[in-house]
């Protein structure tokens, strides 16, 4: 059992936590980090004070307060640029916030400074690190009490699959296995030569931990286990609070949650692309006009990717939009250009449907909440989890197939796709998928639930 500390004087167990720089890395660990303080085991969240102060504003799904026992230590890492994005790139990913990626990964000498220093009051230094952050954490395996955990931040689908590729496809006896989009355009050069260089370090982690459950993808994660025999493996997802606490009063609540409220039950559909897409002029013009001629109402998140600095003020221009756009659609739909409460809305009884990039994060967050997709992958993990959503869990529809990503989704694709999923059997079946889903993630992380005694067998295993 985890000590609270009062009568050793050394005590058991303590938790640092080693994010990735990217709001879909970041988010997914402060949400875990709560979870293990729960527990009543101390955590330490490290990284640098822009990505820490980025992490906290942006909290989503519970009272900011209900952290304040985390500790966060704000390192300092070499200055970056952080250039704005650049929406006429070939490739979609956000080459932009590299530099970003970069600085942060030096920062393996404060971080080797804190193991050091809590090694001598802890019994026990539990590492948990985003695997994209492992060289940074690389001296934990030269202190007698540290242990090392790595965590995935997309889901047993995707991962299983390109560790499959890397081992060459043996044959497995498995239905599960399924064919998936080819990597092409997922990264740049520049990234797949930093997850490479990250790679190296993997062999020195005790054991992985997703953000996922085995209600939704046991398969894939007994594969998993079956692939790399010798790690430990925990699924004990979602991270992400599954009730949404309503605000009593109308003051720090979102504008457009008071348009929801108006709405009519799983009559709204949510767009998104998260938050590393930027889109192009021609791309935020069809998605207008396809959601205008589909008389399906939305609420439309329209803003840039994050920069590497998301506070260094000149945001770059936001998207564009036809003359005459939001003067129409008033009452039909909402254009939000600020940080939207993405879990509240997708918690939302009016929330029928969510267009989306397909970040792990996201499509997480829909399936926690019930809302089926409408899958439009931009780059990364993105083309594998929306054959996931589409074709595993069937509970969304393919707005751009990524083998056409080069092509315009035009505005036809658009109107289509919203009113399949909105308006009509198809879509209610999809929706009706999700809510069991939803219900089965519920239950899961009740006592006894399979995602509870994941996170148990976890806490076991790290005060033993």
């Amino acid at each position: 059992m985890a000590s609270n500390g009062q009568n050793n004087s050394k005590n058991q167990v303590v938790i640092v936590v080693v994010p990735f720089p990217a709001q879909g890395h970041l988010n997914q660990l402060l949400h875990f980090s709560r979870l293990i303080l729960s527990h009543n085991i101390p955590v330490h969240y490290v990284g640098t004070s822009i990505h820490n102060r980025q992490a906290t504003t942006r909290v989503q799904g519970w009272d900011p307060n209900s952290i304040s026992n985390i500790h966060f230590h704000h390192f300092k890492a070499p200055p970056f640029v952080s250039p704005p994005p650049n929406p006429n790139t070939e490739n979609k990913f956000p080459s932009h916030m590299v530099p970003s990626f970069v600085a942060s990964s030096h920062l393996r000498e404060p971080v080797a400074e804190l193991m050091h220093s809590l090694s001598s009051v802890f019994e026990k230094v539990v590492v948990i690190h985003d695997s994209l952050m492992a060289s940074v954490v690389q001296d934990a395996k030269n202190i007698a009490n540290v242990e090392n955990y790595s965590f995935l931040s997309t889901c047993a689908f995707s991962i299983f699959t390109s560790i499959w590729e890397k081992v060459g496809k043996p044959p497995f006896e498995s239905s599960h296995i399924i064919d998936v989009p080819s990597m092409e355009g997922c990264f740049t050069t520049e990234i797949y030569d930093f997850i490479n260089a990250q790679s190296e370090f993997y062999e020195f982690s005790d054991g992985s931990i997703y953000n996922t459950s085995r209600v939704i993808e046991s398969p894939y994660l007994e594969l998993i286990e079956r692939i790399t025999c010798s790690k430990k493996h925990w699924a004990v997802g979602p991270f992400n609070p599954l009730t949404i606490e309503k605000k009593k009063d109308s003051k720090g609540r979102h504008l457009c949650m008071e348009w929801l409220d108006k709405q009519e039950p799983n009559s709204v559909i949510y767009v998104s692309f998260g938050t590393t897409t930027t889109l192009t002029d021609e791309e935020i013009e069809q998605i207008a006009t396809g959601l205008e001629q589909s008389k399906i109402k939305f609420i439309w998140v329209l803003r840039d990717a994050d920069k590497g600095d998301i506070f260094d003020g000149n945001e770059g221009k936001r998207g564009e939009l036809a003359k005459g756009f939001e003067e129409r659609v008033e009452g039909m739909g909402f254009v939000v250009r600020d940080w939207a409460p993405q879990l509240e809305i997708l918690s939302h009884p009016s929330t029928g449907g969510f267009m989306s990039h397909c970040g792990w994060n996201s499509t997480l967050e829909s399936i926690s909440m019930g809302v089926p997709i409408a899958a439009w992958p931009m780059h990364s993990d993105q083309p594998r989890n929306c054959v996931f959503i589409t074709q595993v869990l069937k509970i969304g529809l393919v707005v751009m197939d990524w083998a056409k990503r080069h092509e315009l989704v035009t505005a036809s694709d658009i109107e289509n796709v919203v009113r399949t999923l909105m308006d009509t059997m198809e879509g209610d079946e999809m929706r009706e998928r999700a809510m069991k889903l939803k219900n089965a993630i519920g239950m899961s992380m009740d006592e006894g639930g399979v995602s509870r005694m994941e996170m148990d067998s976890f806490i076991a295993h790290i005060t033993r």
